[in-house]
């Protein structure tokens, strides 16, 4: 294989879950062929058969077998011991790309595999998969978090590209900071927006996911192209007393939801302040107020 143009490859999935089938069906898409999968549960082996009708259910030792490109889209949890039950099973891992999709980890949770020869891939797609048909369009034009070895690096782009992808490369040391801050961003603001729809209800509104809608996007827009001069409301502006009002209705309508806000409230004041949005001494008066809640 030309590590500059792959030829096209026969694709191995285990554990086609939303990720893996989604990419299944993008390296499809790419001319690539899903040949074998292993699925273990009814829903994983009936996502199988809807998209890759002809590829062959099997053990994941003999995915491997079959394949030139084996994705491992199991849990995280679960990778480290798939990799090395294969190792242990005998699996024909040598020369062949092993590729997983967590986020958490780079290329050292392959070492056992890298050992028999394996040529080791993370692939990391950044989105968030619900298992529904709009899965599949949400992969065009997305980021991919990259590690793999510097004479896999080709490899890794153009399949990546193939998939109508973006390649970011990762070291391996900064693995968990990436997912982190993909982490805080994608999965805290959907608990985020929600408490905020469970407080309007409270409040009296009778649609909240409408009412905040337009302020969300807007929101989401100025801090995506503006970064913390994006950032309004009353902690940006050092209005204490407004953030006392917040405190209290909190304190009495959803007191498990306080120490959130004021995390947040904190954190908010210190970037404002370094970006100069924020005088020290209404800063000041802010922290002081935000002192107060732990009270």
């Amino acid at each position: 294989m030309d590590a500059e143009h792959p030829a096209r490859l026969k694709v191995g999935i285990i554990g086609p879950g939303r990720v893996g089938a989604a990419l299944g069906v993008a390296l499809t898409r790419a001319g690539h062929e899903v040949v074998a999968v292993a699925a273990v549960s009814d829903t994983s082996v009936g996502r199988a058969r809807e998209h890759f009708p002809r590829a062959a259910l099997a053990e994941p030792a003999g995915v491997v077998e079959a394949a030139d490109l084996v994705l491992l889209t199991v849990p995280d949890d679960a990778l480290a011991g798939l990799v090395n039950g294969l190792v242990t099973l005998g699996a024909p891992v040598a020369g062949r790309l092993l590729a997983h999709t967590s986020g958490r980890y780079g290329i050292s949770v392959l070492e056992a595999a890298t050992r028999q020869g394996a040529l080791p891939l993370a692939l990391h797609p950044v989105m968030t998969f619900t298992g529904r048909s709009d899965d599949r369009q949400r992969l065009r034009g997305i980021s991919y978090g990259i590690t793999t070895l510097e004479q896999l690096r080709p490899v890794a782009e153009v399949l990546v590209i193939e998939m109508d992808g973006e390649p970011v490369f990762i070291a391996e040391e900064h693995r968990d900071l990436y997912h982190a801050a993909l982490a805080s961003a994608a999965n805290h603001l959907v608990t985020l927006v929600t408490e905020a729809c469970d407080l309007l209800q409270a409040a009296g509104a009778a649609s909240p996911a409408r009412m905040l809608s337009p302020l969300l996007y807007a929101a989401l827009d100025n801090a995506l192209r503006l970064g913390d001069a994006g950032l309004t409301g009353p902690v940006a502006r050092g209005d204490a007393g407004t953030v006392a009002g917040h405190l209290a209705a909190l304190r009495d309508a959803a007191p498990e939801a306080l120490a959130v806000y004021v995390a947040l409230a904190r954190l908010t004041a210190d970037r404002a302040l370094a970006a100069g949005l924020l005088s020290p001494p209404d800063a000041e008066r802010l922290l002081d107020v935000l002192a107060g809640a732990d009270r």
